[in-house]
């Protein structure tokens, strides 16, 4: 990319990231950077495997190759730059189900009610379609297939980070409350062969889920648990595992779900809450920016220490350690005394 000092062209790119966005995203969804994996290809090539328009995709492709995602040779002849590799549908840490499901219409046009949400302090997604995303989700299946893919990518980016800071030693027992498809729990499983694993989140969640635990080899280690953490959560585990839950509901929803944790806890049980931390002013641009998505997309929010022991506390759990894991923070707590 050119490299100019200006600080209104810096700010005129920002203002237009959504461009980019929106480009990743249609990237992701054809399959560009897999097709690519091989080596280099034209950009007919390219639109006869992927049925698209053979002269519009090159303008695609070559303005990815401006941002540095792609190469463009000779002849509209491409190559994957280093950050396009990280688009591969296998690559470790992959960023393909992310840029698919972000730039899908339902999420697209939550967000375009940001001002809305910042009115009215009301969450944008219910504002554009009717109902909350996780109604939505259920209603919409492939809707959740995205957001599952999403969550399965972002998982394993994060999840080698939070192994190496969560101390599991001494546990038999792991509970992962709203663990979605799964995807986490397998990976702490696989890590600690000592564990027996429980997957606990919504019927029609867990029911996605179950044949992928079965393909990790984790079916005989793990048990899957349809229900709501607002009800219910399996009882008397070691330890409770809740990853990007707590940051998808507002304070009350919050104290809710743990409240009910802290009820199905044994006198030995500890919480491990992972999350995203909001650092003090001018700092940490991915937490404030996922606190926006809160507020746009589930109706939650991002929080400081001092509001996550807010939450903490009237349910009856008092904050011990705080673990770095990666831009995400694994808070440890137990029963209150």
């Amino acid at each position: 990319m050119q490299n100019d000092p200006s600080p209104a062209l810096a700010l005129r790119r920002m203002i237009e990231g959504y461009q980019v966005s929106q480009a990743l995203h249609v990237a992701a969804t054809l399959g560009i950077a897999d097709l690519l994996a091989e080596g280099e290809r034209s950009a007919d090539e390219l639109a006869a495997s992927t049925g698209t328009h053979a002269p519009t995709l090159y303008r695609l492709l070559r303005a990815l190759a401006s941002v540095e995602v792609l190469h463009e040779g000779d002849a509209q002849r491409f190559t994957l730059a280093p950050m396009g590799q990280t688009l591969r549908s296998d690559a470790e840490g992959s960023m393909a189900g992310w840029a698919a499901f972000i730039g899908s219409s339902a999420y697209w046009q939550a967000w375009s009610g940001l001002l809305y949400g910042v009115r009215t302090g009301e969450n944008a997604f219910v504002h554009a379609h009717g109902q909350g995303v996780w109604d939505y989700r259920a209603a919409h299946p492939e809707n959740g297939a995205l957001f599952d893919r999403a969550m399965t990518a972002l998982s394993k980016r994060a999840s080698a980070a939070m192994l190496a800071a969560c101390d599991f030693s001494g546990l038999r027992s792991i509970v992962d409350v709203g663990g979605g498809n799964g995807a986490l729990l397998a990976a702490v499983l696989l890590a600690h062969p000592e564990l027996q694993g429980t997957l606990m989140d919504l019927p029609e969640v867990v029911a996605r889920a179950q044949a992928q635990l079965v393909v990790a080899g984790m079916g005989d280690r793990c048990r899957v648990v349809g229900g709501s953490f607002f009800e219910q959560v399996p009882a008397g585990a070691d330890a409770y595992l809740l990853r990007s839950v707590i940051h998808d509901w507002d304070d009350g929803d919050a104290v809710r779900i743990l409240a009910t944790v802290a009820k199905a806890m044994a006198t030995h049980s500890r919480v491990l809450v992972v999350e995203r931390v909001i650092a003090p002013p001018n700092e940490g641009r991915d937490a404030k920016f996922s606190d926006l998505n809160m507020l746009v997309a589930p109706g939650g929010r991002e929080r400081t220490l001092a509001e996550f022991e807010a939450v903490l506390e009237p349910a009856g759990l008092k904050l011990g350690r705080v673990v770095d894991a990666g831009g995400f923070s694994v808070l440890e707590a137990v029963a209150a005394a």
